[in-house]
């Protein structure tokens, strides 16, 4: 079993952030002086403290963000931090979120998106993915083995009601066989344990007690328990029909918060580890052939101008492979579901526009 992350103390953290003068991370933009004064001695109610929120960003000065919630209450007992973290990061004035809605004009009516890429020419395959936490659990920081433990026995009862094109089986990592990790890798479904960012944040602690991969025979959904945050729900297929992968999604979404409830706020939406993938916690990408357009000079900024985060295909801190990138949603808070999906289809589409438009020069 691998050894716990090295904690170090609020004012350890502070120490190093502050002698991180090259930092460009959102915490070294909003934690200032007059933030960690006010904060450095607080406590969630599940015992969290800013070092648990800070900790992954101070030792890892490069880090774009660097600020994870030690625990859904951080967000209210840390907000003075996480809310500025919160407002860059999600291009908003203010911190506030709607209510959950899948479909346009506050309708469920989710069947109106088209295939991305009919010919199959560009777009390699399409996944949309949402985490949820358990509102009884902190995150990660927090956790105990047996909280662990706990959490993966509910979750997995929960998946076990899933029926017809959602039905399963899980898989602990914990004693995981040979055969079954070589076909999880091979499916790229398996999640390890190597991301230095997470694991400064605690991601990792007793790794792999409590962690598993549910999946359907025909691997269109699969659900990561206890990776980053609590659940990740996860929809794909290859090609890019969006409306089949984003209905699949949907239907596993509704179908769980029936068994289960998770953590959330008005003004916050759903509450995740990490403060980017709040409010909707929707990530939709595609893995797209841009070879041309992506090594132009304004590739990224067309990609900012339409709020798309592009990744190497082995995700985040990752290369593009053969001129593959992972394009998804960059933000998920201030707007529904919908609309983040929305904005996802467009971008991609206008990024494939620019692609095509070199193909004929």
């Amino acid at each position: 079993m691998k050894m716990a992350a090295k904690k170090s103390n609020t004012a350890e953290c502070w120490s190093k952030l502050e002698a991180a003068k090259d930092s460009k991370s959102l915490l070294k933009k909003c934690l200032t002086k007059e933030i960690y004064d006010q904060l450095k001695d607080k406590k969630t109610k599940f015992g969290g403290t800013l070092a648990e929120c800070i900790r992954s960003g101070a030792e890892n000065p490069d880090s774009g963000v660097g600020v994870y919630a030690c625990d859904p209450d951080a967000y209210t007992t840390f907000a003075p931090l996480l809310d500025d973290v919160i407002k860059v990061y999600h291009k908003v004035e203010e911190v506030k979120h709607p209510k959950p809605c899948f479909g346009p004009d506050g309708k469920d009516d989710i069947n109106t998106f088209a295939n991305l890429d009919p010919e199959g020419k560009y777009i390699v395959s399409t996944r949309v993915r949402t985490g949820r936490s358990h509102d009884s659990y902190g995150f990660p920081p927090v956790l105990t083995k047996e909280d662990r433990v706990n959490m993966e026995k509910v979750t997995v009862e929960a998946l076990k009601s899933l029926d017809g094109k959602l039905k399963g089986d899980y898989f602990p990592l914990l004693g995981m066989d040979k055969a079954t990790e070589k076909q999880l890798v091979e499916d790229h479904f398996l999640f390890k344990d190597d991301d230095r960012f997470l694991r400064e944040a605690s991601g990792y602690e007793d790794w792999p007690v409590g962690r598993g991969i549910f999946h359907t025979p025909d691997k269109k959904f699969l659900v990561w328990v206890n990776e980053e945050d609590h659940l990740r729900l996860i929809s794909m297929q290859q090609g890019g029909d969006l409306c089949e992968v984003y209905s699949r999604l949907v239907l596993a979404i509704k179908t769980m918060e029936k068994k289960l409830s998770f953590a959330k706020k008005d003004e916050l939406g759903y509450l995740t580890f990490c403060p980017t993938n709040l409010g909707t916690a929707l990530r939709a990408s595609v893995h797209m052939k841009i070879p041309l357009f992506s090594q132009t000079p304004e590739f990224n900024d067309f990609c900012a101008k339409h709020n798309i985060q592009p990744r190497g295909i082995h995700g985040e801190h990752t290369e593009s492979v053969g001129g593959v990138y992972d394009l998804s949603n960059k933000r998920r808070l201030g707007l529904s579901e919908w609309a983040a999906i929305e904005e996802m289809k467009n971008g991609v589409l206008a990024i494939l526009a620019e692609e095509k438009k070199l193909e004929g020069k």
